[in-house]
């Protein structure tokens, strides 16, 4: 159920395998990586339409994630007024974050910007205590998809409330699955934008699973029931979305497929946080729930 599967390294440590430390971080480069190559693209109208707006937000989000690149490639749009207002203070600290991280012609372009002030763009902002969800605003992420995508993101942030589950759990499940394809169709036979199986989606009453809003609301019925199952560990939850909430079981963790524990990883790195909240009248708990929270309380398996 994986439409793109970023490069993780995986331990093994014993008769377990989890996802080593550095493979998170790896989900961020990469990631931080594809918003930067597809921000060129929309900059420069290479074989996308000419988007100046839209890469401008995409240079922002790879910045926020630490591509250095991205942070020259920014604060040249505002020093020049590419595509944004011009904002010497706004490129000034670009500038100087690139220069920071040994970027080449950053330190130089500092001196037609002035100097650093410290202002910085909305995009850049610390997030939110995570512990405020109604506060975090999924607008950063949707910016700077198409207006299809844009739509679709926008159904599954407003859907996600029916069902209890934070908008950033529920964006971060759709990216992961399909990247917003409502057409998408895995080899697995897995179909739309939550990417079900045939399985599921009649486990959760979806008679139309290409519609899109029957789609995502199956997905969000399926994570929901996870979430309870348990115990609102969103590792284990993530796993069992991919892998199958029986895998989990057996494994007693996140399962030793380098499909999955990629998966895991890039939803981590998207929710920042490990708990969520849950229903625990929807379902019984994982029968083995106690051993999977000493796996969670230790990092293990992700």
């Amino acid at each position: 159920m994986l439409a793109t599967v970023s490069h993780a390294s995986i331990a093994a440590k014993g008769d377990s395998v989890e996802l080593a430390g550095p493979a998170v971080e790896a989900v961020f480069v990469d990631h931080a990586r594809y918003l930067a190559d597809l921000a060129v693209a929309h900059e420069h109208g290479e074989g996308v339409e000419r988007e100046p707006a839209r890469a401008a937000a995409l240079y922002c989000e790879s910045a926020r994630l630490g591509n250095v690149e991205a942070m020259y490639s920014l604060g040249w749009m505002y020093a020049n007024g590419r595509g944004l207002d011009r904002n010497d203070a706004y490129a000034g600290t670009l500038f100087a974050m690139a220069a920071f991280f040994g970027h080449p012609q950053a330190d130089q372009m500092r001196r037609y910007t002035g100097d650093y002030v410290g202002a910085v763009p909305d995009c850049l902002q610390p997030p939110p205590d995570e512990s405020l969800e109604p506060g975090w605003s999924a607008e950063a992420h949707i910016a700077a998809l198409s207006a299809q995508r844009k739509q679709l993101a926008r159904l599954v942030v407003d859907l996600s409330a029916e069902y209890a589950i934070s908008p950033r759990l529920a964006l971060a499940i759709a990216l992961t699955e399909s990247n917003l394809d409502a057409e998408a169709v895995s080899p697995k036979n897995a179909v739309g934008v939550m990417q079900l199986i045939p399985d599921t989606a009649a486990r959760f009453n979806v008679r139309k699973p290409f519609d899109p809003e029957e789609n995502i609301r199956g997905g969000l019925a399926y994570l929901r029931w996870l979430l309870a199952y348990f115990r609102g560990d969103i590792a284990m939850a993530a796993a069992g979305y991919n892998a199958g909430e029986g895998a989990v079981d057996r494994y007693r963790g996140v399962p030793p497929y380098a499909e999955t524990q990629a998966y895991v990883a890039r939803i981590l790195a998207f929710m920042q946080r490990r708990k969520h909240a849950y229903d625990s009248r929807i379902t019984d708990p994982s029968p083995v729930a106690p051993a999977l929270q000493l796996v969670s309380e230790r990092g293990g398996g992700s």
